[in-house]
């Protein structure tokens, strides 16, 4: 039977009947609908498995939101690159889904290129200027964010001094409504922030792969990498800071055994405190805590996750992994020094080959703009997605601690069941309920059925299999980004168009992007759950849906990278290059086709993973 030739429109999926109501939770403008049918119809629409590979919840969406209007705005209203418009978001059955959108007409397509000739050069000539300048201003908005003020409590009467010698004009109640506003306002403008540079980033490195294409054809997509790697950035620096404290550990043979017990972090922290060298250790780990430990466990993305200043656990275990591998003589940090000296060396061997003094200016200066702003991609990532995020979300569960004090939620946590729009509700009962005087009720009861039944919604969600697309294809998947980031190919498409395709038995050979160039051979470790990353062993191959960024210190443990979703300015693919290790990226199946346990041989030059023996 032949494959479809398109995925159903939105109005023809038929969703569980335990997921009814899930349209209440997301606002409005969020959900494909009847009066922009026609715009919606003819965009080619996907699963963001990057982004949102799980059931949203409502609060959580707020950093899906504000990337599409950001990223979309740089593209079009502000650096103005010519023939790219935005990304537009759609939400179906709780998980999103996004389409790049057509291009505008000619005429618009030529006035941005007036202002994206004038704006985009000047930017990549004065980057290292303006990162600094970005550094200072996010910084300011983190520490705004640190510094609002969440009451703990709503105060019985107020104090004398609000209200003699004159009255404060207003309560901790207003406050408590003005402050979940500004919080809001405040991570809406961080992603604005986020992407000021990020698409020219990407740009950037596309115009260097472009240009590499043009002078040597045929140069293989990892050579490319391998010419932008080596790159000091903040994303690695949690990780640096690890290695830093287990060497310093192993320098106290007292607290490298310590850490290398059985045990939660705050057993072993209770040991170390005992003693003077473990006092000594600890106060240098509180020394760095803020920012480098504000890392998520996970991407940033999901208030479920938890980071590394929440739960040491993580940071510990990785720790005591590199104290193990110490002893053994192992080195722990990443190759940075053999990395640049082999970034240079191909470098100088490619640029030997130009004859035309016009091609190698050509040259000289896409390397150049690369090397400087493409390290935007990995240094935003910790400021944006681990350290503020860290930060909101212990704020945002401040909001959810008083709500559950005063009856309006019964768990914290419930707070993350309401959006945005739907907060300020919450917050509005209880203050006019405590406004009110003492015993008037709040809608309690109303709030909490609503945030059972959605917890029942998200529930049935995740046990739904959504299609991985909604939409007519087109021909070709040409657009940059949805290949680069996203790594949505033509290939990939029509094998979701095949369904489920051929029994994991069948298959020995699979593709993907040439993310980092290089030969591995060795036992997959599958991980579908974040708790899997723990079960890593030494020399093993990871094979995972995508990767975060907090996994970065594994990186020194396996010998290879293999991915389902994402292209070749992925996370993956990135670190995988920063690591020095073969990758493939955007396969599609990996994690379907390949079990814990097999032997498997990843080609990072070719893109091809092959399956040598089945566990």
């Amino acid at each position: 039977m032949a494959a479809p030739i398109q995925f159903p429109f939105a109005d023809e999926i038929e969703l569980p009947p335990e997921m009814e109501g899930w349209e209440e939770m997301y606002a409005p403008q969020r959900l494909f609908s009847k009066d922009r049918e026609a715009w919606e119809k003819r965009h080619f629409w996907y699963h963001d498995k990057i982004h949102a590979a799980d059931p949203l919840y409502p609060l959580d969406d707020i950093f899906q939101e504000a990337w599409q209007i950001a990223l979309s705005q740089y593209n079009t209203r502000v650096f103005c690159i010519p023939p790219a418009q935005g990304v537009a978001q759609r939400i179906l059955g709780c998980y999103m889904y996004i389409s790049a959108v057509e291009s505008p007409p000619g005429d618009v397509i030529q006035k941005k290129a007036e202002l994206f000739g004038k704006r985009v050069p000047y930017t990549f000539d004065n980057y290292a200027r303006q990162w600094e300048e970005w550094l200072e201003k996010f910084h300011k908005l983190g520490h705004d964010m640190e510094a609002i003020h969440i009451p703990k409590e709503l105060y019985e009467f107020a104090p004398d001094d609000e209200v003699i010698p004159s009255p404060k004009g207003f309560t901790e109640a207003n406050v408590l409504m003005e402050n979940f506003n500004d919080i809001v306002n405040l991570i809406i403008r961080a992603w604005q922030y986020h992407f000021q540079y990020l698409n020219l980033a990407y740009l950037a490195y596309l115009m260097f792969v472009d240009t590499c294409r043009k002078l040597f054809p045929g140069i293989k997509e990892g050579t490319i990498g391998k010419m932008v790697a080596g790159a000091d950035v903040s994303m690695f620096r949690p990780e640096e800071e690890l290695c830093r404290l287990s060497r310093l550990a192993m320098s106290h043979r007292s607290v490298a055994e310590v850490l290398k017990q059985k045990g939660t972090a705050e057993e072993k922290m209770n040991i170390l405190r005992t003693t003077p060298e473990g006092k000594a250790w600890i106060e240098e780990m509180d020394k760095i805590k803020n920012p480098w430990f504000y890392v998520s466990n996970g991407s940033g993305w999901f208030h479920y996750e938890g980071s590394w200043i929440n739960t040491m656990d993580l940071p510990f275990s990785y720790m005591q992994s590199y104290v193990e591998r110490l002893e053994k003589g192992e080195t722990i940090e990443r190759k940075f020094d053999a990395i640049s000296e082999e970034r240079e060396r191909i470098v100088a061997e490619y640029k030997a080959l130009i004859r035309s003094e016009d091609d190698r200016k050509t040259f000289e200066d896409a390397h150049r703009v690369v090397r400087a702003i493409y390290r935007y991609a990995e240094d935003h990532l910790f400021w944006v997605e681990h350290w503020l995020h860290t930060i909101w979300f212990e704020r945002i569960n401040q909001f959810g601690k008083i709500l559950t004090k005063h009856g309006v939620l019964a768990e914290p946590e419930d707070i993350y069941l309401f959006n945005r729009f739907e907060v300020p509700m919450l917050l509005e009962d209880l203050a006019t309920a405590w406004a009110l005087g003492v015993g008037v009720p709040t809608r309690g009861a109303f709030w909490q059925a609503k945030a059972e039944k959605r917890k029942k919604i998200l529930d049935a969600a995740a046990k739904w299999n959504p299609s991985p697309a909604i939409g007519v294809p087109p021909e070709e998947i040409a657009e940059p980004f949805t290949l680069m980031l996203w790594g949505v190919t033509t290939d990939l498409v029509q094998e979701w168009l095949k369904g489920a395709g051929m029994e994991v038995g069948d298959l020995d050979e699979i593709t993907g992007f040439p993310s980092s160039a290089g030969v591995a051979e060795g036992p997959a470790r599958v991980l579908k759950m974040l708790a899997d990353v723990a079960k890593l062993e030494p020399g093993e191959i990871m094979v995972a849906p995508t990767t975060n960024p907090s996994w970065a210190p594994v990186f020194t443990k396996i010998q290879a990278a293999v991915t389902d979703i994402g292209g070749l300015t992925s996370h993956a693919a990135i670190v995988s290059r920063e690591y020095g290790l073969p990758s493939v990226t955007g396969t599609g199946v990996a994690t379907q086709v390949i079990k814990t346990g097999d032997i498997i041989r990843v080609d990072g030059s070719t893109g091809k993973v092959t399956i040598v023996k089945r566990a």
